[in-house]
């Protein structure tokens, strides 16, 4: 329950910066490159929504890990049914108390001297997804920060750089995808001691698993606190949100451009030819001489255009492009992230201070 308790505290803080930025646009990215407009609100809901399926995964694991309960050094319990002078009924009446003030809902039906090692697997597995979620929304939050869109909470005090005074290094989101990936190589290591286990059971599995789950369980406890911290303090820079759309949208308005010459009576051929022509100059002004993207103007000067020169600030809005993602949160929000919430009001835990 406490890893529980910690991913409920992100999740809301989460929530509430998906549903305060709903409809912020911003440049979306598909290999790194600037691809349609998104919103800030709708990325979040993404990593929210990964954030979600780790929930239903950890309250089953909560809900169905079984107990191995008293099987005896092979598991077939001879000891007990000779203690109970061969009462079966007292042997399984033993085995279901013991499973249940160990505060179990379920034991395993069979098992050897120890239960399978695969269980271990399914535990780390989900660990591991936990550690999935905060990987990836921490890399997007560290190109972010690169591109000084969003960047995690920085503290008043805090040194970016021993050497570069001036840097606001993302610390809080390198620790948790450093960690992360350590967790993510754990299930592996669970996968290789129960392909090893010898038939009823053998010692090689011991002092490995002694290090992977203790560990797997610090790590993603570090990760889960780190990541409610992060979650709770992003900071969002609209302008140079803005400016980043205004160098791309050009581009990606000229669809629109051709759409509403063709309407006013333009032949599509001659159009899309003038657009190409403009966007390839534009795109060189831009790349080799670190001009500002003029494609607007040249397209604003250009009489091939002139049935839409009135309208061009109109088909540039920003808000025409993010299509329905301020109405993909807000049904995501009401659906699937405030009835879980709702329900589990009362169960969200302590998070650690963060020290960085």
């Amino acid at each position: 329950g406490l890893l529980r308790g910690k991913l409920l505290v992100a999740m809301r803080r989460l929530r509430d910066f998906a549903a305060q930025y709903r409809d912020l646009p911003t440049l979306g990215f598909t290999h790194f490159q600037a691809a349609q407009l998104t919103t800030v609100g709708k990325r979040a809901s993404l990593w929210l929504h990964d954030w979600l399926m780790d929930f239903h995964e950890v309250q089953r694991l909560i809900d169905e890990l079984p107990f191995r309960g008293v099987k005896g050094t092979t598991g077939s319990q001879a000891s007990f049914l000779e203690l109970f002078d061969g009462d079966h009924d007292k042997v399984e009446a033993l085995d279901a108390r013991v499973t249940e003030l160990c505060g179990f809902r379920r034991r395993v039906p069979v098992s050897g001297q120890t239960y399978s090692r695969k269980i271990d697997y399914q535990v780390l597995a989900v660990l591991s997804g936990l550690a999935q979620s905060a990987s990836k929304m921490c890399h997007d939050i560290r190109l972010l920060a690169h591109l000084k869109e969003i960047e995690e909470p920085f503290g008043s005090k805090q040194v970016g750089s021993s050497a570069m005074a001036y840097k606001r290094n993302p610390m809080r989101s390198e620790r948790v995808c450093s960690l992360a990936r350590y967790v993510i190589s754990l299930p592996a290591n669970a996968a290789q001691t129960q392909a090893t286990q010898w038939f009823e059971r053998t010692l090689d599995d011991s002092a490995n698993r002694r290090l992977v789950l203790p560990e797997a369980f610090l790590a993603v406890d570090v990760i889960l606190s780190t990541v409610a911290d992060i979650a709770g303090g992003l900071v969002v820079w609209p302008n140079v949100i803005a400016r980043h759309i205004r160098q791309e949208l050009p581009f990606m308005a000229t669809e629109a451009v051709i759409m509403a010459c063709v309407k006013a009576g333009g032949d599509r051929q001659d159009i899309h030819e003038a657009i190409r022509r403009h966007s390839q100059e534009a795109s060189r002004r831009v790349k080799e001489d670190g001009a500002e993207n003029d494609l607007l103007e040249r397209l604003a000067g250009d009489p091939a255009f002139a049935a839409v020169h009135g309208t061009l600030g109109e088909l540039m809005d920003p808000a025409r492009f993010i299509g329905r993602c301020p109405q993909q949160v807000d049904a995501f929000l009401r659906d699937e992230i405030d009835p879980l919430l709702s329900r589990w009001s009362g169960a969200g835990g302590a998070v650690d201070a963060v020290m960085v």
